[in-house]
């Protein structure tokens, strides 16, 4: 029986290839008291091989929510933890799975939490996973790397099931309190779009072109997590900065008019 700390926490598949792999997910998910699952333009859904791969998990197969865009699943987080099986150019923030689970439980307690899985094939792509605050490994065996999605589903959930028996016993590590909640990822998104707007017209960015400045200065910012003031504060302050961009060039034009 899922409690209200559960139901904080949502599963995201992202272009899910087969079917069956939709179904195992589920299952994974009930077998360790989730429910939430959210699937991003999933190739084939409904279907029935999800529906028998389910073995009972049915109702979470009917309570899944579709969207088209991955920033629809997971705009109203508070975390969004991402998995990757791979290093990537621009290291990011990166837990195991026990730390996942125990980052996930701990934050459900306050906000949604979104794990976000790729597709079979090729997993998450660089500009989806800058979307995440932590990236999660499942360190597998180096000759034999390759997880199902669905077992891969089933190690997570199952971390984050051993985290919450962890808390009922008292040995759920301590994590650090704060005054106010993080700022979810929709409104991360739309401080990002601002500040390179501002950047570009500094002059600081080539418009259009940020190279890897961008996913650097995300990275930055994700690892600090943000909080709902914090992002108020930053926004007001590249708001006024834009202001005085404006006005500044307003008076050289006027000055140039009267030239």
């Amino acid at each position: 029986m899922s409690t209200p700390i559960f139901d904080n926490i949502r599963v995201v598949l992202v272009n899910t290839s087969h079917p069956g792999n939709i179904g195992g997910a589920a299952r994974a998910l009930k077998n360790m008291g989730l429910s939430r699952l959210y699937l991003v333009a999933p190739k084939e859904f409904p279907a029935d091989k999800a529906v028998w791969r389910a073995a009972g998990a049915q109702d979470v197969l009917e309570q899944a929510v579709v969207v088209d865009t991955l920033d629809e699943a997971i705009g109203d987080c508070g975390l969004v933890v991402g998995t990757s099986a791979r290093g990537r150019r621009i290291p990011w923030p990166l837990v195991n799975p026990r730390e996942c689970g125990e980052r996930v439980w701990h934050e459900a307690q306050q906000h949604d939490v979104a794990v976000i899985f790729g597709r079979e094939d090729r997993g998450l792509t660089n500009e989806e996973l800058h979307k995440c605050n932590y990236h999660v490994h499942i360190p597998s065996n180096e000759e034999y790397s390759s997880l199902n999605l669905a077992a891969a589903v089933q190690v997570l959930a199952y971390e984050v099931r051993m985290a919450s028996i962890a808390e009922k016993e008292g040995k759920l590590p301590k994590f650090e309190d704060w005054d106010m909640p993080p700022a979810n990822r929709d409104a991360q998104e739309r401080y990002f779009e601002h500040l390179q707007e501002t950047l570009e017209k500094l002059g600081f960015l080539e418009p259009g072109n940020p190279r890897q400045t961008m996913t650097r200065l995300r990275r930055l910012y994700n690892r600090v997590r943000l909080d709902q003031m914090e992002l108020s504060i930053l926004r007001g302050v590249l708001t006024a900065t834009q202001n005085y961009i404006f006005h500044t060039d307003k008076k050289l034009k006027d000055a140039e008019d009267r030239d």
